[in-house]
């Protein structure tokens, strides 16, 4: 058997290269057998991500038990919901592309023979599957797993986004401040990525729908003992696949990412994964378009329902049988033959799969929605797409009509929603928040929150070239391209326009004709950036519009 690091560790070529390993405490017999780059993005700030360390230790045990040799680094790490709200947001997307670019130098500097990716939330999880399919080497993840649902409050097992729905409550005047620091302190119980199927949970399942992680490693709860057990077999598992030479792009190809979108719709999963699966697919060398997302929804039932969409959390949803369950219902529709991490084709690797709880994951036959969870509109407001999630949207919201309410950033928005300026019947317009604009596409969670604790949920809708939260529900509709800052129609939506959201015939439409609509464009004059001599000044010149996936291509 052959592998690349032999190449850069022989005698007596490299035997300066050993000797550096030595000096580590490095023995031949290590440096002898190959070499497993371990990319942990353990930190004390962001939850999901608190509990690696752990997690690694068990992932070394398997590498070493399997005859490999574990090499572990470090990769940076940010918390979606620690930045939200504020000037921190602008960095979350664009920080997708340093972490995958930094696994490619770390990994091809020093010639690892295959990756075992530690992460669990937004955008490391896809960073981390760019990176691998990028480098395409033998590569496993392994996720930190969700966070428990915490004390019930307004019906529910509370989470740490039940925060700023209490806010609008406290702001109206509807809970106690006593009520409101009593859920601070009960609504986030232990560390793990965020209890609902928002976008740190959907990447997670995503990636187990791929083919990237072991069954069950995408749900499994970061407290259980399952969890270190799915660590140590993924450092098993990921000495197989440099045994067998089986590859990430072998992996990760069309008809796996086919499977990801169809399972991310099939559960409800985050407005997000859109983005997300686009990059991916951009770096697997797949030619993928936003309208795939569309096809593959009208013809997936969404037979999961997890919260915003219901009241279960992802613990709940592991319990009733997690993404093998849901694979095995709409089995007819996923690619079977594609490879997993486990060796096997996906259809072995499901055969176990069924639901425990049919409140949670129901037949292809009796689905909660005939159609998946996800839709893609297009109109005279969105020629290039937008986004938006019908499995978060009452139904009586599908189709909304109202007149605009125009800010030009998220902070504006919210202080109009909390000082009372939105009424029944507006929709809420925040623009030049796309990649570009943001700089860096800052998601309108707070927005939306703000909306259903204010009472406003299903009186009132909210678009904008920005992203949500997988938590976020009401009515909704974000990644809207060309974004504003692109001089998309967006830029020249005023105050009383009349704006229709109709999601049932996937359209978003400003109700003006073409005529007024080219003179108002004509008039439009580009604001500069926001955000000067940064990195971010770097990513809003090259990265790519949202129905591209916000990706800096490279090629």
């Amino acid at each position: 058997m052959f592998w690349r690091s032999k190449n850069v560790l022989s005698r007596p070529d490299f035997s300066f290269g050993r000797a550096l390993y030595k000096s580590m405490g490095y023995a031949d017999e290590e440096l002898d057998r190959p070499i497993v780059g371990i990319a942990n993005s353990w930190n004390d700030i962001v939850p999901g991500h608190n509990n690696l360390r752990k997690v690694a230790e068990s992932v070394r045990k398997g590498i070493i038990q399997a005859g490999g040799t574990p090499m572990e680094f470090g990769v940076i790490a940010a918390c979606d919901g620690i930045a939200n709200g504020h000037e921190g947001m602008h960095y979350i997307l664009p920080s997708r592309e340093v972490i995958a670019n930094s696994i490619e130098m770390v990994t091809q500097a020093h010639m690892f023979d295959a990756l075992v990716l530690l992460g669990s939330c937004d955008k490391i999880v896809p960073g981390m599957l760019m990176a691998a399919a990028r480098l395409d080497i033998p590569a496993i993840l392994v996720p930190g797993g969700p966070m428990q649902g915490g004390v019930v409050f307004d019906g529910r097992e509370s989470d740490s986004t039940t925060m700023t729905e209490a806010l609008g409550m406290l702001n109206r005047g509807a809970i106690t401040e006593e009520e409101f620091i009593d859920l601070e302190n009960r609504c986030a119980p232990g560390c793990g990525s965020c209890a609902f199927l928002g976008t740190a949970n959907t990447m997670c399942t995503i990636a187990e729908a791929l083919g990237m992680t072991l069954p069950y490693s995408g749900t499994a709860p970061a407290i259980t003992s399952e969890r270190l057990r799915l660590a140590q077999a993924s450092g098993r598992a990921i000495m197989e696949l440099i045994n067998k030479g089986i590859t990430a792009r072998q992996i990760i190809n069309q008809e796996s990412i086919e499977n990801a979108i169809r399972v991310s719709t099939a559960i409800g999963g985050s407005t997000n994964a859109v983005l997300h699966l686009l990059a991916i697919a951009y770096e697997a060398g797949q030619d993928v378009s936003i309208e795939l997302f569309e096809e593959i929804n009208r013809l997936t039932p969404q037979v999961a329902r997890i919260y915003p969409a219901a009241a279960p959390n992802v613990p709940n949803f592991h319990d009733a049988g997690g993404v093998p369950a849901v694979m095995k219902e709409i089995l007819p529709l996923i690619n079977k033959e594609v490879l997993t991490v486990t060796g096997e084709k996906v259809e072995n690797s499901v055969k176990q799969g069924r639901s425990n709880n049919r409140e949670i994951i129901r037949t292809m036959d009796d689905p909660f929605r005939a159609k998946g969870g996800l839709a893609i509109l297009k109109g005279n407001l969105a020629p290039n797409t937008a986004v938006t999630k019908p499995a978060a949207i009452d139904d009586s919201m599908l189709t909304f009509t109202g007149s605009a309410k125009v800010f030009n950033s998220e902070e504006e928005a919210n202080q109009a929603i909390t000082g009372g300026k939105i009424v029944e019947g507006d929709v809420v317009v925040i623009r030049y928040e796309g990649p570009k604009g943001g700089p860096g596409m800052r998601e309108m969670y707070k927005s939306m929150k703000l909306l259903y604790g204010m009472g406003l949920a299903l009186k009132t809708a909210l678009i904008t070239d920005g992203r949500f939260s997988g938590t976020n529900n009401g009515c909704f509709v974000g990644h809207i391209s060309p974004e504003a800052a692109e001089g998309g129609p967006l830029a020249i939506v005023q105050d009383g326009d009349r704006i229709t959201i109709d999601i049932p015939n996937r359209k978003l439409e400003l109700h003006l004709d073409e005529e007024e609509i080219q003179s108002r464009l004509k008039e439009w004059k580009k604001p500069e950036t926001k955000i000067k001599n940064s990195y971010l000044s770097l990513y809003a010149r090259l990265a790519e519009s949202a129905n591209y996936g916000g990706v800096i291509k490279h090629d």
